[in-house]
């Protein structure tokens, strides 16, 4: 029995060429960070206070924002999947909008409208808080540049359960928040958590519209940046590796919590 010559199969090496080239553009800035950053020197910004209670903030904030928004997101997303209404595409268009708008610009407006001569700024200050300089503002921030990632991907996921199951709930007597609690939101919470993740994942890394709002307390980014401006490459490239790595670390634990793969990937 004669054997077969393996084919050659330039489709696949296309596709391992173009990963190749896609994972080294991400990878090499960040492994040229880490080979030129010395031991000592990561050793010296682990054990920073200022450090440590910077990335405890940036992670605290940023759980909490995607925590608190998401009650509202998620009701949002199911009427955004399930309803038809007037202007609908215009709403889809401004809930993607952050993702588009300068951050700098972002933090201008949320300045606008939440500093303490403002509405807002008032309210608050009349409850003891303060969207300026705070944890607060931090958090807001944090939730106007990625709130869409969990919105659209909890849209995503409501729109894939069938609309049958919803209905037939319906018919057999079932009430609207019924359906939705025990229908809707099981169905759809492997999409959901994908965008909780998102969601938290990228309020950890926003810079521009915090950096406006609230310089202090610093969280990690502003600090990379006032490390950079005041004391030069060597000082923030340690704590741009430390801080990497926790976030490495929490989006890889995030990840194998939030699910496997589709059921639709190749061996």
């Amino acid at each position: 029995m004669k054997k077969t010559a393996p084919q050659f199969n330039g489709f696949a090496l296309c596709l391992h060429l173009c990963a190749g080239s896609v994972l080294l553009f991400v990878i090499a800035p960040l492994a040229g960070m880490l080979w030129h950053s010395q031991l000592s020197e990561i050793n010296t910004t682990v054990q920073d206070v200022t450090v440590q209670r910077s990335i405890l903030l940036t992670l605290a904030t940023s759980l909490g924002a995607t925590a608190v928004f998401s009650l509202p997101a998620i009701p949002f997303a199911y009427l955004l999947a399930r309803r038809v209404f007037p202007l609908k595409r215009l709403v889809l268009g401004i809930v993607d909008l952050p993702v588009v708008i300068p951050h700098s610009a972002v933090g201008i407006a949320l300045l606008t409208v939440l500093n303490r001569n403002s509405v807002a700024g008032q309210v608050a200050g009349k409850l003891g808080l303060s969207f300026v300089g705070s944890s607060l503002g931090i958090g807001v921030a944090m939730a106007y540049v990625s709130l869409p990632f969990l919105i659209n991907a909890a849209r995503e996921g409501f729109a894939a359960v069938p609309l049958q199951y919803e209905k037939a709930a319906l018919t057999l007597g079932a009430s609207p928040v019924r359906v939705f609690f025990t229908i809707a939101l099981p169905l759809a919470t492997r999409s959901i958590v994908t965008g909780f993740v998102m969601m938290f994942s990228r309020g950890l890394s926003e810079f521009g519209a915090i950096v406006i709002i609230a310089y202090y307390p610093m969280v990690t980014p502003v600090l990379i940046y006032q490390r950079f401006n005041d004391f030069g490459l060597t000082y923030a490239r340690g704590v741009s590796v430390v801080f990497i790595f926790v976030c490495l670390v929490v989006f890889v634990v995030l990840r194998m919590i939030s699910g496997r793969e589709g059921p639709h990937v190749a061996d």
